[in-house]
């Protein structure tokens, strides 16, 4: 099982969600979630890309209400595609851990992505995209198993290093043109501060009795 029990109103024990359980909703939660960023680029496209209006333009104040919106804009239907594979295995995968630390930790980086991009990118930029989040999702899942001496979480931090940091090095680079690697970084950043934030005990670990 994983996770701990709860307590119903009536003060019985509610059973942790089973492994099964936990993928099945990580699954559903991402495969909504990429679903909603090809909506959302179907929309665009039929609006004659009106919502690209919503990427963010740094340090313009009127810009700010775009932090959060800009990671679900994207420009084009292979931007999208580019972003659907990492976004649903790597959320996934961190979803695992439970849907609503899950949610603490992609609000985090969205959010701090959203206002660094504001604050360092280039003038005259559109950065819009879910490129930020995917870097935070892979610092998370890289760094959240050491945090926690899980040991699962290592071997998944390291599968997840094999297979996308290769990729992950060359959206840092900052000789790329048309990539944001400014945004890449801080999401990097921010992933790697939410496995601390939100971590976990360690594995069998159970909280101290209380009468």
């Amino acid at each position: 099982m994983w996770g701990t029990e709860g307590r119903g109103r009536d003060g019985g024990a509610l059973p942790a969600w089973s492994r099964g359980e936990r993928a099945g909703a990580a699954a559903k939660l991402m495969a909504g979630w990429v679903a909603l960023l090809w909506l959302l680029e179907l929309v665009d496209v039929a609006s004659g890309h009106a919502l690209d209006g919503l990427g963010i333009e740094p340090r313009r104040v009127s810009e700010l209400v775009d932090v959060v919106p800009a990671s679900f804009i994207h420009f084009g239907f292979g931007h999208v595609a580019a972003n659907s594979v990492p976004l649903l295995v790597l959320g996934f995968l961190a979803a695992l851990s439970g849907i609503r630390r899950f949610a603490l930790v992609c609000a985090l980086i969205v959010v701090a992505d959203g206002l660094g991009v504001w604050l360092v990118a280039p003038a005259g930029t559109n950065t819009a995209g879910a490129s930020g989040l995917i870097f935070g999702l892979f610092g998370f899942l890289l760094v959240s198993g050491f945090t926690e001496r899980r040991p699962l979480g290592v071997v998944a931090g390291l599968l997840v290093a094999a297979v996308w940091g290769g990729s992950i090095l060359t959206g840092l680079a900052p000789t790329q043109t048309g990539i944001s690697w400014q945004g890449h970084l801080i999401g990097l950043i921010s992933g790697v501060a939410a496995a601390f934030l939100f971590r976990r005990g360690p594995a069998g670990a159970r909280g101290a009795p209380t009468a």
